[in-house]
């Protein structure tokens, strides 16, 4: 008995070792943390548009987002890109060239190609003005939700509107390359051109995002308006000799005019596109230095209260 009980106590398992609490993390001395001040900004900074680049994955998204968006659970998919200017382009042609007698003077196919390379930038223009302009009622909830920089919202818009007109560029390269167009020299402008007609949509989309946002009466004048622009605009159909010589200064006004018939001048060359019109792509710069400036304005403006106003 007392064996035995001698050798159960000798086996007898050790208890198991409390756990060791964690040291307590230690604070750092507020001395060393830098000093943040927050404080009111001015209606509107150059902040404002860097802190796009402080969220530029952020802006991707959102811009990759919408071209998903654009043709999810869609028979064409990305054929829709093409309907809306091969539609507008086959109106232009039989209407106004053929039966309107506006392509009198030149060859058939070299009005198709006149009106295809006026249709592509004024489609690209029209589809980034609406989308940008309608983004925040779009996007109401993550608007009212979350903070992120504005702006990226209207920008992703048209920035996913750079990337059908890319897929329409290179429909129209195609075209070209059927019929035997070489493209001249002047080609290498056409970025450029293409630039500005981007800064011109942004300007105008941020505006308008933020007129929507506090009015919802401009969603339909600007759809409206859309419609009365691309007629306005004739340097789309129409050459440059057709157009009466006292309306001209006045249509020159316009400045997706001057952007249009210029960009036609550098994929075309002059003698199939018209001459270059300086004056008018001096207007078209000007303007868009204007609406940038007051469009990023009146955006900081409206910044401030969008999220319980919309």
């Amino acid at each position: 008995m007392n064996a035995t009980a001698e050798s159960s106590l000798t086996h007898t398992p050790a208890p198991p070792a409390l756990p060791v609490p964690a040291a307590a993390p230690k604070l750092p001395n507020p001395d060393e943390l830098p000093l943040t001040v927050i404080d009111g900004r001015a209606s509107w900074s150059w902040g404002d548009v860097l802190e796009i680049v402080r969220f530029r994955e952020l802006f991707w998204q959102f811009t990759l987002r919408d071209i998903k968006i654009r043709y999810k659970q869609t028979i064409l998919g990305l054929g829709w890109s093409f309907f809306q200017p091969i539609t507008t382009i086959l109106m232009f042609v039989i209407f106004i060239g053929w039966i309107g007698k506006a392509a009198e003077g030149m060859d058939r196919w070299n009005y198709v190609l006149f009106v295809v390379a006026g249709v592509l930038p004024w489609t690209f223009f029209d589809s980034a003005l609406m989308n940008a302009g309608i983004s925040f009622v779009n996007n109401e909830q993550l608007v009212s939700k979350v903070y992120f920089p504005r702006l990226a919202l209207p920008l992703s818009n048209v920035f996913a509107a750079v990337f059908d007109w890319l897929v329409c560029m290179a429909l129209f390269a195609v075209i070209m390359a059927c019929v035997g167009f070489v493209p001249p020299w002047q080609i290498v402008f056409a970025p450029f051109i293409m630039g500005l007609m981007i800064l011109l949509a942004s300007s105008f989309g941020i505006f308008f995002s933020a007129l929507i946002a506090e009015q919802r009466d401009f969603r339909y004048l600007l759809q409206f308006g859309m419609q009365l622009w691309m007629f306005a605009t004739p340097g789309i159909y129409l050459q440059a000799n057709k157009i009466p010589d006292a309306a001209y200064p006045w249509i020159q006004l316009n400045p997706v005019q001057g952007i249009v018939t210029n960009f036609r001048s550098c994929v075309l060359g002059p003698e199939a596109g018209g001459p270059f019109d300086f004056v008018g792509l001096g207007i078209a710069i000007g303007i868009t230095m204007l609406v940038t400036v007051v469009g990023l304005i009146y955006f900081r403006r409206v910044d401030r209260t969008i999220a319980d106003r919309i």
